[in-house]
């Protein structure tokens, strides 16, 4: 595996790309703050016992949703106050998806990492709005992007000054509504910047139930611990309460009475990753 020499720095206790792998995980929406506490304080408590940093995720708006009529938000103003009391209740830092540029500057005054959504990875003016803000910038890899065309986003990002940047595979496009990951990918993205493995987005069938996504989250758990023992840097993972009654992607989300044991699993097969990530089968 290839070792990246920027970490980036969350916060001052919390850093992507050092010895410790950092669990960005949430429901895929704000839903409530209710749900949002629940599911926060359960996986921190998780994260903690399993020796992962913890950030908690949700987004604001679902702004990519297959169908017009399925569920985007709460509201902007409405989320980012439970975005602000979840992180202020549990002492966690935060990340959230941005869309627009002009949401970066609003956005970075809640949350601790602002995520670019995969679809919108190659735009110029939303990676520099958020590189400006000086906040971390968790960039996804689009479905569509050879891995070693995303350190070009990287460089946009730390053209602004930034050097607090990542880059988060979530799956190729293979035909219609499925995904593949490759694994030769982390480490080609991981020259680059720190990487973190999607892995409920990595199991996602985009379009796959008509109107709305699908997923094969039986699959997540065997993704999951490949992407571990390749040593990389962190991972993210959504997850509900009621998968099935969740208001995004449910299909492919953690039932959340299962993390503790996936987390379990997955510090396992990270140690094992770490152990080996040396080898150089060339020397």
């Amino acid at each position: 595996m290839i070792k990246n020499t920027k970490p980036m720095k969350i916060t001052e206790n919390v850093v992507l790309g050092e010895d410790k792998p950092v669990l960005f995980s949430g429901p895929c929406a704000v839903e409530s703050y209710d749900i949002c506490l629940e599911i926060g304080t359960k996986v921190k408590a998780w994260a903690e016992e399993h020796g992962f940093s913890y950030v908690f995720k949700a987004s604001f708006d679902k702004a990519n949703r297959t169908s017009s009529g399925s569920f985007r938000s709460i509201g902007m103003d409405k989320s980012l106050e439970v975005l602000q009391r979840v992180g202020n209740a549990l002492n966690v830092p935060l990340v959230t998806d941005i869309h627009e540029s002009y949401q970066a500057k609003e956005v970075a005054e809640v949350v601790d990492v602002l995520q670019i959504p995969a679809f919108l990875c190659r735009q110029t003016d939303l990676l520099l709005a958020a590189g400006e803000t000086g906040k971390a910038v968790k960039i996804k890899r689009g479905q569509f992007m050879a891995p070693e065309d995303m350190q070009y986003a990287v460089t946009k990002v730390r053209s602004t000054g930034n050097e607090n940047v990542c880059l988060t595979e979530r799956g190729f496009s293979l035909g219609y509504h499925n995904l593949v990951v490759d694994m030769r990918g982390l480490s080609i993205m991981r020259q680059f910047a720190p990487v973190v493995f999607d892995i409920t987005h990595s199991v996602q069938q985009p379009g796959g139930q008509g109107g709305s996504s699908g997923g094969q989250r039986e699959f997540a758990p065997i993704l999951a611990r490949a992407a571990a023992a390749t040593g990389i840097d962190g991972f993210f993972i959504e997850t509900h309460p009621e998968p099935a009654k969740a208001l995004s992607d449910g299909p492919n989300l953690i039932p959340l009475h299962k993390m503790g044991a996936f987390l379990e699993m997955l510090k396992e097969a990270w140690v094992l990753g770490r152990k080996y990530q040396d080898f150089d089968i060339n020397s």
